[in-house]
């Protein structure tokens, strides 16, 4: 996989005012050791935990809304994490590159749709495990579609279908591949943001003052 600079920072990944692994505090309430020892992935201890991309899988990011919609409309994916008003699709590493290629061949080029991904050299905050004791801390990043330990994670994760990989691209479990889901993707961002735009528009409309002759 090609080096690439690392892209900017969205709401899923560690910022500014995050706690230093190690340094303001190493306890995680053992979520790291169980994304190390039941997943195979690196993490980095916090708190918060972080999940590196870029090198098990890569995170296409897109609104929450439109998230959803995707969710509804393509079926099964691999794992998906929701941050507040983000939601994170885990898919196979080396998407991240080939997400503005995507988007220009599908005629989405250059139109503000509020989809990223993560690769080489970000990071997502860690979800606590699915079926961890305890409450989350509100706010907190969350499984909608958890990984399952024991599972080859990396197989089920959509990717560019390839020769000999099969209409999935590849994705044992069923995941559409690359370009069925960026598609699907872009398409529900746009609707979103329009219909955002619609609704802010009736608003202010509706707030408006009577004008009186």
């Amino acid at each position: 996989m090609a080096f690439s600079v690392p892209p900017p920072r969205g709401p899923l990944e560690h910022g500014p005012g995050v706690p230093r692994p190690g340094v303001d505090g190493p306890y995680d309430g053992g979520h790291a050791r169980w994304y190390e020892d039941e997943l195979g992935w690196a993490a980095e201890a916090g708190p918060p935990v972080l999940l590196p991309t870029g090198l098990r899988f890569d995170v296409l990011e897109l609104p929450a809304d439109a998230g959803a919609a995707v969710l509804r409309r393509i079926g099964p994916t691999g794992p998906v994490a929701l941050l507040g008003g983000r939601m994170g699709v885990l898919v196979a590493a080396g998407s991240a590159d080939e997400l503005p290629g995507l988007l220009d061949w599908l005629e989405w080029g250059g139109i503000a749709l509020g989809l990223t991904a993560l690769g080489v050299g970000g990071r997502i905050t860690a979800p606590a495990p699915p079926r961890w004791p305890g409450p989350s801390a509100q706010g907190a990043a969350v499984w909608l579609r958890p990984p399952e330990p024991g599972l080859e994670t990396e197989s089920t994760l959509p990717a560019l279908a390839l020769c000999g990989r099969g209409g999935n691209g590849g994705s044992g479990g069923g995941a559409p591949d690359l370009v069925r889901l960026v598609d699907a993707a872009a398409t529900e961002c746009h609707r979103a943001r329009l219909s955002r735009t619609s609704r802010g528009n009736t608003l202010r409309t509706n707030t408006q003052p009577l004008a009186f002759s």
